[in-house]
């Protein structure tokens, strides 16, 4: 936008009507989307009678009108729910090249607000009642199964939208769905890979006698109150550190996760405590298996190195248990572990971390 001082100067050799009809010719669209989430962090997507594939909720910016009222007034539109929305997530670019629009339109280019829905839960949902026209569906998509239902730029900008979500970068700014100044998350790609769900009952016991233990992973704390989460060079998948019980950890769960631990990040810990465990019923064939957490302090870490058990590479990122737990198709049940979490970094005598951006432990390792 032109300053007041280039204005001035324009006014001084162009008329009113010729410096608007310069402003004109290079104006663009503007319009509104927005992102919701339900409690498996899957994202929700109309289908629409004018379009092939997918949108977020949203639209125009009518004349006039503020881009938060806009969110607001499209949301109620389309799904019939009131709600305020004033937490950007981005603002995109979309270039006139983009395809897909008829020649006949003429598309100047747009710019894109994104808001952020929050996380419905199932009574939430339930209020959905779509309009007679225009909306035929809503379904609700894993984060990495966008570009199949969406275009491709709308597929980027909704899946940069969900990472600064979780990041907790505040407002990113992108170009064609690609953000401008790429956080870690965006660099690794994170949630291109579909995840896996893990909605097992949780429980804050340790494991009955009787019921086999086949895996342990470990929430690993730095100083901070922030944890350890892993995540693929190769697929932007998440995990926590551990994994499954080997013949030589002689049937003790901490012994398999330090290291798994040291395998996988090359990170030490101190004690470690259980916090509780999932009960596993999802392969009726093989019958009900255990699923430990536990819970520690990360003593040292050293350089990036591939797992030698796997071959895979991974990046290691702190993270607050909030940000690692939106990583996750947990569930409900997450929230309940969550709790747990916290108690255990409480005993650890670690301090709640405060939210911000995911950062980066370096490839060299070193002091946390």
């Amino acid at each position: 936008m032109a300053s007041t001082e280039e204005r001035a100067c324009v006014s001084a050799r162009l008329s009113h009507a010729q410096y608007s009809a310069s402003r004109a010719d290079a104006a663009l669209w503007a319009g509104v989307s927005v992102l919701v989430t339900d409690t498996s962090g899957r994202i929700l997507l109309q289908s629409v009678d004018y379009r092939d594939a997918c949108l977020l909720p949203g639209g125009a910016i009518d004349a006039g009108e503020a881009p938060t009222t806009a969110a607001g007034r499209e949301l109620w539109e389309e799904l019939g729910i009131e709600q305020l929305l004033t937490h950007g997530l981005a603002v995109d670019w979309v270039p006139a090249t983009t395809p897909g629009f008829h020649p006949d339109i003429r598309f100047p280019g747009e710019i894109i607000h994104v808001y952020d829905g929050g996380t419905w839960d199932a009574h939430r949902i339930q209020e959905i009642r779509l309009p007679d026209r225009e909306i035929t569906a809503v379904h609700w998509a894993e984060p990495a199964d966008l570009p199949t239902y969406m275009e491709p730029g709308n597929a980027r900008r909704a899946l940069a939208a969900l990472r600064a979500r979780i990041n907790g970068t505040g407002t990113v700014l992108l170009e064609d769905g690609r953000p401008t100044a790429p956080s870690v998350m965006d660099r690794l790609e994170v949630l291109r890979t579909a995840r896996r769900p893990q909605s097992w009952p949780w429980h804050t016991t340790p494991v009955p006698a009787g019921l086999p233990l086949t895996q342990c992973w470990g929430w690993l704390f730095a100083p901070d109150g922030r944890a350890l989460v892993l995540i693929g060079r190769d697929t932007g998948s998440a995990c926590l550190p551990g994994g499954t019980l080997a013949p030589g950890d002689v049937g003790d769960p901490a012994v398999a996760l330090r290291r798994e631990a040291r395998e996988e990040a090359h990170a030490e810990t101190g004690e470690l405590t259980v916090l509780g465990h999932l009960r596993d019923d999802s392969e009726p064939s093989a019958g009900p298996r255990a699923r430990l957490r536990m819970a520690g302090r990360i003593t040292s870490i050293g350089p990036e190195r591939r797992d030698p058990a796997s071959g895979h590479s991974y990046a290691r990122l702190l993270a607050t248990p909030e940000q690692i737990r939106d990583l996750f198709d947990w569930g409900p049940e997450g929230d309940r572990q969550l709790i747990a979490v916290h108690r255990a970094r409480e005993r650890l005598g670690l301090p709640a971390a405060v939210r911000q951006p995911v950062t980066e432990i370096p490839q060299t390792g070193g002091r946390l």
